[in-house]
């Protein structure tokens, strides 16, 4: 039988997906507010939260290996978020309806998303390790402005950091 250690109730609304870290006292929440919050539970509370997304927040996960959460909305989209630097660092688009759940592979570079467009999708993002440790800003003043027009673009409209690899319908 178990036990009823804490109560966590900082989302507004419902609660959807939720994710243990797998070596760190945390967890991920993701809910009907729009919201993804990742939690101490040792310290016994919210750290912070991510925005994002347009909609619900189906499911949140923990990348095994690397600082990332992966989010799956119905707003269309999977999220990708650097837990450490609180910041999204890919949006993978393609889906047509609800994104039900999305999981990173245990190994390899891959996330896979399943939707009610009736699709499974297996989404290549070996380009995101590149991404995990931030440019200083004396790089970022030192990229052409086309460039950094085009880093900005792929931020807000997706790009190649994840690519479907194979749709299953």
């Amino acid at each position: 039988m178990g036990t009823l250690i804490d109560r966590f109730d900082e989302h507004d609304g419902p609660v959807r997906g939720i994710h243990f870290h797998k070596s760190q006292p945390l967890f991920v929440s993701g809910g009907d507010d729009y919201k993804i919050k990742v939690w101490n539970y040792k310290l016994r509370r919210c750290l912070f939260t991510l925005l994002g997304h347009l909609d619900y927040i189906r499911t949140v996960a923990f990348h095994s290996e690397y600082p990332w959460i992966v989010s799956a909305s119905d707003d269309q989209t999977i999220r990708t978020w650097n837990w450490q630097s609180r910041q999204c660092i890919s949006v993978l688009t393609g889906h047509n309806h609800y994104v039900m759940c999305a999981m990173f592979h245990p190994k390899e570079d891959l996330i896979v998303s399943a939707s009610l467009d009736q699709t499974v999708r297996v989404w290549d993002i070996s380009g995101l390790r590149k991404k995990s440790v931030a440019p200083s800003g004396e790089e970022m003043l030192r990229l052409p402005q086309m460039n950094l027009q085009m880093q900005v673009n792929a931020e807000l409209f997706g790009s190649g950091d994840g690519v479907v690899k194979y749709v299953l319908e």
